[in-house]
């Protein structure tokens, strides 16, 4: 296991007080914050660095140069308010944070752990504005912000970052639309333009075009410049300031990843789309020394040519990782799920498989590439694309619908019951069943999704045990299922395998036993909650 280091709040004293250009300094301070990102994300064993490192010159500048945050504090009525409605971006923030001494060393270091940060933002979190969530609900919790301030007679701007990919989102443009409307003008938006999303490059994905030209239409004031150039930045910022008659917009064009010349560079595949691997998780431990070396002699270097020692960092505690084995050799349900899909869509033509940016995660790339004209990628808009199936269902035809859980069951609710009311057929797939993994946090642990469903007409509610079950309760939906069906997945590597007997046939509402006992009958059901009724009965049994 390597050595993780962490870069202490005084040495991010130490360069503030420096006598250094103030363009060098805020990018030595930007390039600290995602190294001490990186030990966090490496200490944590997830976390989103690309989305970090895209957005951090930006943040870096909003915080050391630009808001009023160092002089007033975090809760002062008139401070400058920023925070990021893409919230993947979050552990480059909470370097930032560490930097400033809002948030103490201890907490920083626990990124995705009990007492410790949050895997998204959370307003538990001193600094954290307001929680993120389901895309494209950060710009109307920022109009009200912004209306808040001037009902109250605050000083201060409301600013908030979006994601590129996340203007995929309805609400989006609802709020473009009132906040113009009502003449909200103390509030600027910032587009983080790294052209990919969760792991292929946007254009493939729901193409934007010409987003100046789209925001001018809603009655936006827009400016646009590299993200990654400080002096770039701080004109625009002050070209925003002087505009007091309409809401801004500042698109930034930025590389995911920046920092790391190996994240900066997607890998082409043979279709010319092009995947990008780092948006989630942390890096191997190679990956990691590398990416941190590259960036500490990047910044040793610049210190040494204005006559500072190099920096000082700290050994920080590495945790064990008691998944590790279990990540290489336990099944994932949702790779049962991807192949069945392929088997299955090769007999019934009518099925079409629809997705909203997760291809990857919801294990639909075998069927994208197997039968691309049967699959519909609907980008970030969950909304659309439940509505898009019962459009289908209506001509006939069988989608299949995918997305995580918390997504899919809440943001789409109320599509899904008009899709019910039809009494059509529809499948719909809730990735990420659950609270397991934890790490990511409340946005997405997925635990309303069966009674969001359960309230609903003409739905089945399925979640299969293991690997063979996935397989035959597909089947089952597919082609035996009289209505719709709703099937939970977890996403992570099952703690083990659940043993079903060799002939095993799925039926809908009947059991399989398990472990035999004699004293108490536990119902349970997904690998996860079989696991640990397994662990009970063991232990009971020892």
């Amino acid at each position: 296991m390597i050595e993780i280091r962490l870069i202490p709040e005084k040495e991010f004293k130490r360069v503030r007080a420096a006598s250094i250009d103030k363009y060098t300094k805020l990018q030595i301070l930007a390039d600290m914050c995602r190294a001490n990102a990186i030990a966090t994300v490496k200490r944590a064993g997830s976390g989103h660095l690309g989305s970090s490192f895209s957005s951090l010159d930006i943040v870096v500048s909003l915080y050391f140069a630009e808001m009023n945050i160092a002089e007033l504090g975090i809760a002062h009525p008139d401070r400058d308010i920023y925070f990021s409605s893409k919230g993947h971006d979050v552990p480059g923030h909470y370097a930032v944070f560490h930097a400033l001494g809002i948030i103490s060393q201890e907490q920083f270091i626990n990124l995705r752990r009990h007492g410790g940060t949050h895997g998204h933002p959370d307003v538990s979190i001193a600094g954290i504005e307001a929680n993120s969530g389901s895309l494209g609900m950060g710009i109307s919790k920022a109009k009200g912000m912004a209306w808040a301030k001037k009902a109250k007679g605050s000083g201060g701007r409301v600013i908030v970052m979006t994601g590129d990919g996340e203007l995929q989102e309805g609400q989006i443009w609802e709020s473009l639309q009132t906040t113009t409307h009502q003449k909200i003008n103390n509030l600027t938006v910032i587009v983080d333009c790294n052209k990919f999303q969760s792991d292929k490059a946007l254009k493939h994905i729901v193409d934007l075009g010409n987003l100046e030209s789209k925001f001018k239409v809603f009655g936006w004031h827009v400016e646009r410049c590299d993200g990654h150039d400080f002096a770039a930045l701080e004109q625009a910022f002050a070209k925003l300031k002087g505009i007091t008659d309409k809401p801004k917009v500042l698109i930034a064009d930025t590389v995911k990843g920046k920092g790391i010349s190996f994240m900066e560079s997607p890998t082409e595949v043979p279709d010319e789309k092009f995947l990008y691997k780092w948006h989630a998780g942390a890096p191997d431990d190679d990956r990691s020394e590398a990416g941190y070396r590259e960036l500490s002699e990047s910044i040793n270097h610049r210190l040494h040519n204005f006559g500072l020692e190099a920096l000082t960092t700290e050994v920080i505690e590495t945790r064990e990782k008691n998944r590790a084995k279990l990540k290489d050799s336990a099944e994932k349900v949702v790779n049962a799920y991807g192949e069945a899909l392929v088997e299955i869509g090769s007999d019934r033509e009518d099925m079409v498989v629809l997705d909203a940016d997760l291809s990857a995660d919801c294990g639909l790339r075998l069927f994208e590439n197997a039968f691309p004209q049967r699959f519909i990628e609907s980008g970030i808009a969950e909304q659309d694309m439940v509505s898009t199936a019962g459009g289908l269902a209506l001509q006939g035809l069988l989608p299949v619908v995918n997305s995580f859980g918390v997504f899919l069951a809440s943001r789409a609710n109320e599509q899904i019951y008009n899709n019910a009311t039809e009494k059509t057929k529809i499948i719909y797939v809730c990735h990420y069943a659950g609270l397991i993994p934890a790490g990511p946090g409340k946005s997405h642990q997925s635990v309303r999704d069966i009674s969001l469903f359960g309230a609903l007409p003409n739905v089945i509610t399925i979640e299969p045990a293991n690997a063979i079950e996935t397989r035959q309760a597909l089947k089952w939906c597919v082609n035996q299922a009289s209505e719709s069906c709703m099937m939970r997945l977890a996403i992570s590597p099952s703690p083990r395998t659940i043993p079903f007997p060799d002939d095993y046939q799925f039926v809908f509402g009947k059991g399989t036993v398990v472990v035999d006992g004699h004293d108490a009958v536990l119902f349970a059901y997904g690998p996860v909650m079989l696991n640990e009724a397994m662990v009970a009965a063991e232990t009971l049994h020892e």
